[in-house]
């Protein structure tokens, strides 16, 4: 449902040039019908590099100028010079999708002006291997078409859900600062081996290998994580015992409260963009 829209990515850096590979890659739009920005001339030469036949401006009013969605992918900083940029240039109806981090699409639409339909999106950094979790969120003005096409853009690297808006905190603490959590288990397990008398390049494979195993095998079976489990844990055996050394430290507490913390931070990061 792409082929037909122009895009223009404002920001490509991590997040946005990890969206353009994974639209490339897929098909879902060709390299002509996608616009990218970035304000180093370094950069701006790295993704020419990458990414041939898109076309690379420091120009962010000439990338929109007929463009059917705008992806926002700055830092919410630089995002008010920006939109200054751009306002004059949007076509009407033109879908805005926006990553910036606390600010609401409310906001968005009132700086440029514009009844606009906005989309705001979360995605996460495991989107630079096309293994993201994005959560998106419509705007008043975004209709059910706006959404879907929302959806294909972000799903070009990985899962998507759709979510009120109020709820965009609670993502950003769960699978937005997650793969932060998952890097620490795998850091923490990786000592471990090494602590068992392991290689450390192997303990660090076989820590990652088990997480993304498990990860996998959670999402193909469909199980809850509980069921999984037990069927490695038998009576007397290695598991439960480190499994009990797990719940006497709290694990699933301390996991429950990182990410209300997260939350909660999210939402004055959020106030302060009001």
């Amino acid at each position: 449902m792409l082929r037909d829209h122009t895009l223009a990515v404002l920001g490509a850096g991590n997040i946005g040039s990890a969206l353009v590979g994974g639209l490339l890659r897929g098909g879902d739009l060709p390299p002509e019908r996608i616009r990218v920005t970035r304000r180093s001339e370094s950069g701006r030469a790295r993704l020419a590099e990458r990414f041939g036949g898109v076309t690379v401006t420091a120009d962010n009013a000439e990338a929109v100028r007929g463009a059917s969605v705008v992806l926002i992918s700055v830092k919410p900083q630089n995002a008010a010079a920006l939109v200054e940029e751009i306002r004059q240039h949007l076509a009407p109806g033109t879908l805005v999708l926006s990553t910036l981090a606390g600010v609401t699409t409310d906001a968005i639409g009132t700086a440029l002006q514009h009844d606009l339909p906005v989309v705001r999106a979360m995605p996460n950094t495991p989107a630079l291997v096309d293994e993201g979790a994005t959560a998106i969120a419509p705007g008043r003005w975004a209709e059910a078409v706006h959404v879907e096409t929302a959806r294909a853009v972000f799903e070009a690297v990985g899962l998507v859900e759709v979510v009120p808006e109020g709820l965009m905190d609670a993502v950003t603490g769960l699978s937005g600062s997650g793969p932060a959590y998952v890097f620490m288990v795998i850091e923490g397990l990786t000592d471990a081996g090494v602590k068992q008398g392991l290689p450390r390049p192997t303990a660090h494979r076989l820590a990652v290998q088990t997480v993304l195993g498990a990860a996998r095998l959670a999402l193909e079976t469909g199980e809850h994580p509980a069921i999984l489990r037990d069927q490695v844990t038998t009576p007397g055996g290695t598991t439960i015992a480190a499994v009990a050394e797990l719940e006497k430290h709290g694990l699933r507490t301390m996991m429950i409260d990182a990410v209300q913390i997260a939350t909660e931070r999210s939402a004055q990061l959020s106030r302060l963009q009001e």
